[in-house]
């Protein structure tokens, strides 16, 4: 009988690298083969003038696209630079953009912003806490396509005030028909701070973190209101301590 031989793994994993580790020829490599073909060329049959100058072409051609992708490159960079600084401009500022995040102030309403694709006869919005808890739901009336805008009394299912803080929403709408409508949650906040992530700005602001490229518009933040300081009414602010001694 004839004896079987074991596979030889080391030298399988071997070519299995050399395979790996192939390179692609660029430009200098390309170069290097045809100095070196003129080199060993035979001086009593050398290369045809005609291929000679088809070679002299590739290698332009080859060298044209090298620089092609160097300058693709630097442009990509550039733009990622330009990105870069128009996202930083954005804080300070209040954007809108596609998000369901919603800020609820001590003792006031909240209003939810939407765009609908088509008319609505009806939509019912539901509000969720930062936890995702259940707080709330209602409904609206007839709606037209667009920009749209919807106000949540600030209170949960059995009429108790909720604290300030971050909310989030949900909406669905449906035409006269009770066919579905397309709609996109907005929301409307001051950008505080920008990220990097996965080669992207990302704009922070108090209610959630946006793509710079989901931001619709942007405005002027609206101005804080001032704060007041308390004075003693019973001190003169002309009377000296201990007499002006």
């Amino acid at each position: 009988m004839t004896p079987i031989t074991a596979i030889d793994t080391t030298a399988t994993a071997t070519d299995a690298q050399s395979s790996a580790s192939v390179k692609i020829l660029g430009k200098n490599d390309f170069l290097n083969m045809l100095i070196t073909q003129l080199k060993h060329q035979d001086p009593l049959n050398p290369a045809d003038s005609t291929e000679f100058t088809a070679q002299l072409a590739q290698f332009s051609s080859l060298e044209q696209l090298s620089n092609i992708s160097d300058s693709l490159k630097h442009m990509e960079e550039f733009q990622a630079s330009l990105t870069d600084s128009r996202a930083v401009s954005y804080i300070g500022k209040q954007i809108t953009a596609s998000g369901n995040g919603l800020q609820l102030k001590d003792g006031q309403a909240a209003t939810c912003h939407f765009d609908l694709a088509a008319h609505a006869a009806m939509a019912a919005i539901s509000v969720y806490d930062a936890t995702g808890g259940f707080v709330n739901s209602f409904e609206t009336g007839s709606l037209g396509s667009g920009r749209q805008s919807a106000t949540w009394n600030g209170m949960d299912l059995n009429g108790n005030r909720m604290p300030p803080g971050v909310y989030r929403f949900e909406i669905q709408a449906v035409d006269a028909n009770n066919q579905s409508v397309d709609v996109t949650p907005l929301m409307s906040a001051v950008v505080t701070g920008v990220s990097f992530k996965d080669n992207k700005a990302h704009l922070i602001t108090e209610l959630q973190t946006v793509a710079i490229d989901h931001v619709i518009d942007v405005s002027e933040a609206p101005p804080q209101p001032a704060t007041v300081v308390a004075t003693n009414p019973g001190t003169n602010s002309n009377e000296q301590p201990n007499g002006g001694l």
